[in-house]
C-alpha cells in the first residue's frame, strides 16, 4: 500500500472559548500533547463512508493574526492536515443589498484580504480621511484554493445544508471594528462586496498556501455573530459559534473530497 500523502484529514482552529466549546459540542475529544510543544491539541474521529477519519484541533491563545500563523504553522507541519478549516464567528455586514444576512449567518469565503495594511498620512495625500489623519491602503490578499471552491459552493447551494451561508470576501484585521464609517471608508472602498470581517481568517489562509508540501486545503467558516457598527453585541456568539461548527461538520462529513 502506497503512503498516504497527508497523514490527517481534517485540522480544525479556533480563538475564543465560545468557539472552542462549539466545537467540543461535536466529537467525544481527547487531549493530546507533544514533550516539545505547549500547545494542547484535541483529536477525534468521524466517519465518512463507512470509513474512520482523523480530526484534530487547536485553540489559538490570542485573538490576531501573528497568533493565528503561529498555531496553523504548529499543526501543518505536525499533524499534516488534508484540510484547515477555521471555524467561529464574524462581523456580518450592514448594507441594503444584503440586507437577508442574520445572526448565525455561515460567512465562508472565496478570498480574504488583509484591510489593516497601509500607511496612515495627512489626510491631503489619501482619499481615504479619518479626521486629520489619512489613510493609504496597501491591502493584500490570499485565495481559497481554485479547485475547492465548486465542493463549497454546492455545499452552500445544497438542500442538505443546515445552515443559510454566503459565499464571498472576508475582511481581516488587527483590531475589532465598531464603527460604520471604518466599512465604508477603508472596506467598502477596497472590496465593495465584503461579507463579513475577522481578526485571524488571512493569516490562516496565507500560511496554508505558503507552507512547504503537502500544503493543506485551507477553509474558513465564520458565522455572524454582530454587525460592525455601534450596535455589536456578544449576545449571540455562542449561537453563531454554533452554526459555524455545524456548517464545517456538513463540510468534512459530506461535501469535501477524501483521499482513499
Amino acid at each position: 500500500m502506497s503512503e498516504r500523502l497527508y497523514q490527517t484529514d481534517v485540522a480544525l482552529m479556533t480563538v475564543t472559548m465560545t468557539e472552542f466549546r462549539g466545537v467540543m459540542h461535536f466529537h467525544n475529544w481527547k487531549a493530546k500533547t507533544f514533550a516539545n510543544d505547549d500547545q494542547i491539541y484535541d483529536v477525534a474521529e468521524f466517519e465518512r463512508d463507512g470509513k474512520k477519519r482523523s480530526l484534530v484541533h487547536a485553540k489559538i491563545d490570542e485573538m490576531g493574526m501573528t497568533a493565528a500563523a503561529a498555531t496553523a504553522m504548529k499543526m501543518i507541519y505536525t499533524f499534516r492536515p488534508h484540510y484547515l478549516i477555521m471555524v467561529g464567528i464574524a462581523a456580518g455586514i450592514a448594507k441594503k443589498e444584503y440586507e437577508e444576512q442574520m445572526y448565525g449567518d455561515v460567512i465562508v469565503p472565496d478570498i480574504v484580504w488583509n484591510y489593516s495594511s497601509g500607511k496612515f498620512v495627512n489626510p491631503e495625500m489619501a482619499e481615504i480621511r479619518f479626521g486629520d489623519l489619512g489613510f493609504l491602503p496597501r491591502s493584500t490578499s490570499a485565495a481559497i484554493p481554485e479547485e475547492i471552491l465548486p465542493y463549497l459552493r454546492r455545499a452552500v447551494e445544497s438542500d442538505d445544508n443546515p445552515c443559510h451561508a454566503h459565499i464571498g470576501p472576508m475582511a481581516c484585521g488587527s483590531t475589532v471594528v465598531a464603527n460604520q464609517k471604518i466599512l465604508d471608508k477603508q472596506i467598502y472602498s477596497q472590496y465593495r462586496h465584503t461579507a463579513g470581517l475577522d481578526m485571524e481568517s488571512y493569516a490562516v489562509v496565507y500560511t496554508a498556501n505558503h507552507a512547504t508540501t503537502p500544503r493543506p486545503i485551507p477553509i474558513i467558516v465564520k458565522s455572524v455573530c454582530d454587525f460592525a457598527d455601534s450596535k455589536k453585541t456578544d449576545e449571540f456568539q455562542r449561537f453563531a459559534a454554533y452554526s459555524s461548527c455545524e456548517f464545517a461538520k456538513y463540510l468534512y462529513e459530506k461535501v469535501l473530497p477524501m483521499e482513499e
